[in-house]
């Protein structure tokens, strides 16, 4: 079993500690890590090139690479980030940012249909659940269905030594829970595909369809109508 963890932070705090929980109960398995921003330094400049040209031509396509090979290749999808001003760090949204020509509308890998992701964030005060949107949406947009939520509120402290120990095993025994219900999954099986992502799909793929049907094809176009997606086929069945 392959697992890639994408870390929104290279700081080892209680969102680390919780990771480091969580991949306890997968063992034997070959984990692959990145911590941002070390693993991906840059931000997205908005320059389109990867729409247009092909993400070769991104500034960054070395790290951005590097990455999206250890995600495509995994069987399990480790996101995590603690809430900076209740969302994800800016670390992080670069990466996603650099990711956008694998949304849907665009050209979403068809491995991405058939795999599971977790997320894991927490706060101090208010902010988890939203950190955890923020990541959601491009997993969700990137084609995946399964995906785990874990999110904690610390009141106290935000270092893990420092917690009492009733808190510790509340969040560990949370975090366990939710690890053994991944663990157990045959992962030489794809994930169930939800209604939503297969409407989102069918709906980008009208919008492809006009674009063929107006002259405009582009790299997008080509894209799916190489994948046969504008025809019967489906990224969930291949």
């Amino acid at each position: 079993m392959k697992i890639t963890v994408i870390n929104g932070t290279e700081k080892r705090g209680v969102t680390y500690q919780l990771k480091e929980i969580f991949l306890r109960n997968f063992r034997g398995a070959d984990v692959t890590e990145f911590y941002l921003p070390k693993d991906c330094p840059s931000f997205c400049v908005g320059c389109t090139n990867c729409f247009l040209k092909g993400e070769n031509s991104c500034k960054d396509f070395e790290y951005i690479s590097a990455i999206e090979k250890s995600l495509i290749e995994s069987d399990l999808i480790v996101m995590t980030s603690p809430a900076y001003v209740m969302h994800a760090t800016g670390a992080m949204k670069a990466l996603l940012d650099h990711f956008a020509y694998r949304w849907m509308p665009h050209r979403p890998a068809p491995e991405m249909f058939g795999k599971r992701a977790v997320i894991i964030t927490q706060c101090l005060g208010a902010g988890a659940k939203s950190t955890a949107k923020d990541i959601k949406h491009s997993l969700s947009w990137w084609g995946i269905s399964k995906i785990g939520v874990f999110c904690s509120s610390l009141m106290s402290d935000i270092v893990w030594d420092k917690l009492s120990e009733k808190k510790r095993k509340k969040l560990t025994d949370k975090i366990n829970g939710l690890a053994r219900r991944y663990a157990k999954i045959n992962y030489a099986k794809p994930a169930h595909v939800k209604l939503m992502t297969k409407i989102k799909f069918m709906f980008c793929r009208l919008i492809q369809k006009k674009v063929r049907k107006s002259g405009a094809a582009g790299l997008d176009n080509e894209y799916w109508d190489n994948n046969g997606w504008l025809g019967k086929s489906r990224p969930w069945k291949s």
